[in-house]
């Protein structure tokens, strides 16, 4: 005879609390690191106290970059020291993304991200995730997503910010290949990975949308056609 099965939480649980009861700040460098003294419940009923290192850097937001007319991502190439660390090959190809300046919100940073890093201004943006969490288990870190149109007909070159170190080269994919990559695990960079399912699932309607509203703006420009002009009447008389 075996146990039964019993639910994770009733509805009338109390939920487990925790609570922080030291913090001291171990690493004050470009980023920081927190040494935090946890008190909290345990699932069964009890309590108990943790040590853990936090890494603290603020919070950030990625940008998915669109053209619908051509159907194509904007993506950057630059080394990056977590993926040689790691042993990987470091030059990888990711969505555009930065930190979140103080005073700053999501859609203003992405704004100020893309043309930093891309030269690019990206129109129409609007959040389509307030934040995730990157690794809660070791760093506060909470990252937004947006989305924006860009004329991807003005994109490439190499931007960045040579007293920040940056050497950011511009990428520019078809969506299918965008897609693709994170079908076949191709993409190692979790938000650009979150992004391409994410336009995968809406990129029809993304283009209908945009495809609708240039016929409506080329109908708008016919029922109100430009005043002619170099008209008889205006032309100076023939000397």
């Amino acid at each position: 005879m075996t146990d039964k099965p019993q639910d994770n939480q009733s509805p009338s649980a109390k939920k487990p609390e925790a609570r922080i009861v030291n913090k001291e700040r171990v690493f004050d460098g470009f980023f920081k690191m927190d040494e935090l003294t946890i008190e909290h419940d345990t699932h069964d009923g009890g309590s108990m106290t943790v040590k853990r290192l936090i890494f603290e850097r603020g919070h950030a937001v990625a940008i998915l970059g669109y053209d619908p007319a051509r159907d194509e991502v904007l993506l950057v190439n630059e080394m990056r020291p977590g993926l040689l660390a790691a042993g990987d090959y470091p030059f990888n190809d990711s969505l555009p993304a930065g930190m979140i300046d103080k005073g700053e919100d999501e859609i203003t940073a992405a704004k100020r991200e893309m043309r930093e890093e891309t030269g690019m201004e990206l129109k129409d943006a609007r959040l389509i995730h307030a934040g995730a969490y990157v690794s809660s288990g070791g760093t506060s870190e909470r990252l937004a997503l947006v989305f924006g149109t860009i004329d991807m007909a003005k994109a490439g070159g190499v931007h960045g910010h040579a007293s920040e170190g940056e050497d950011i080269k511009t990428v520019i994919l078809t969506s299918d290949e965008f897609i693709q990559r994170a079908e076949s695990g191709a993409l190692k960079d979790m938000k650009s990975l979150v992004c391409a399912f994410w336009l995968a699932k809406n990129r029809d309607s993304i283009r209908s949308s945009h495809t609708l509203g240039n016929a409506v703006e080329n109908a708008r420009n016919d029922d109100n056609p430009a005043p002619a002009t170099g008209t008889a009447a205006q032309r100076p008389p023939k000397p």
